[in-house]
């Protein structure tokens, strides 16, 4: 009941553009500010940076550049040169060439033929340059129009891409039966956003149940699946499942968010694990950041401890 509450609450405070402007002033002002243990910066060299520390430790890594539900094609295509621009610079800094990107970002809310078009310029480089690029999954009314479009551009022979499921949305599962048949790769999530009881699971213990099945049937017919949780009673399932199915270490990976678990990020690494991090960056941060929040009641009290820190500080 609190998850609920707390996805629903925050859910709620990142429609909103007063506190956008407020938090953007002050979230990434600082080394120490606190919407930077979830954002790796505002700018692509800041993330390459925290993209190297991770390397360093052993772990992988896919790129965001944060942005969504653009209001315009104008908007639609400065951030796709944006994307253009930071894949290039990333492949100057020698980091692993692994992104994400939100096909709202992209147009998907405006035109979506306009939206596939810029899918292809993103997809048509990253082919050359050695980019894996992921479609990260937004609320469940741009579900269809977003597999619509991945099922498009696959059947086009682009095949250096993958999706990402729900497991709270009801018709995940059809879903995944559907990516399986393709041989795309699956990204499977829980899912950040408050959706209607017509199309997604309300009780955290249905989600997990659904987790539980999906994880399975990806690990028995997936191409190479992430399992992305920080829960560690489903990272438990998913290992085990493994070990019966004889799957080896190599087949799958797990993914977790940038700043969140990092315990869990090195045990998993350290026990032999594929284990990639989720690096979101970009001025563009504010509803991200929420979905944080509200995901887990104890990245708000971490947030709070930041930001009574550093008001403590600015009055000393």
């Amino acid at each position: 009941m609190l998850e609920a509450i707390s996805k629903a609450l925050f859910h709620a405070v990142a429609s909103s553009r007063t506190l956008e402007k407020i938090a953007s002033r002050y979230g990434m002002a600082k080394p120490t500010s606190f919407a930077r243990r979830f954002i790796a910066g505002e700018s692509v060299d800041e993330a390459i940076d925290a993209a190297r520390a991770l390397e360093s430790r052993g772990l992988r890594l896919t790129l965001d550049l944060l942005g969504e539900s653009v209001t315009n094609l104008d908007e639609a295509d400065a951030a796709t040169r944006a994307y253009l621009a930071a894949m290039a610079r990333i492949v100057e800094s020698g980091i692993e060439r692994n992104i994400s990107l939100k096909l709202s970002q992209l147009g998907l809310d405006i035109d979506r033929a306009v939206c596939t078009d810029n899918l292809r310029r993103i997809l048509g480089p990253a082919g050359r340059q050695g980019y894996f690029v992921r479609l990260d999954m937004e609320a469940s009314p741009t579900v269809q129009s977003t597999l619509d479009v991945f099922t498009t551009l696959w059947q086009q022979e682009y095949r250096n891409m993958g999706v990402v499921l729900q497991a709270s949305l009801l018709r995940s599962e059809a879903d995944l039966a559907r990516m399986n048949g393709l041989g795309a790769r699956v990204r499977l999530v829980k899912g950040a956003y408050k959706e209607p009881k017509a199309v997604a699971y309300q009780r955290k213990a249905d989600v997990d149940a659904a987790y539980a099945r999906m994880t399975e049937r990806l690990l028995a017919e997936g191409t190479y699946p992430a399992i992305a949780t920080h829960d560690p009673a489903l990272i438990a399932h998913a290992r085990e499942v493994a070990a019966a199915k004889g799957i080896g270490q190599d087949a799958f990976e797990f993914q977790m968010l940038y700043g969140v678990r990092r315990d869990l990020q090195a045990s998993l690494a350290a026990a032999g694990y594929r284990v990639r991090v989720y690096v979101p960056f970009g001025r563009q941060w504010f509803r991200y950041f929420m979905r944080r929040l509200g995901e887990r009641p104890a990245n708000v009290a971490f947030v709070v401890r930041g930001v009574v820190a550093e008001n403590r500080d600015a009055y000393r």
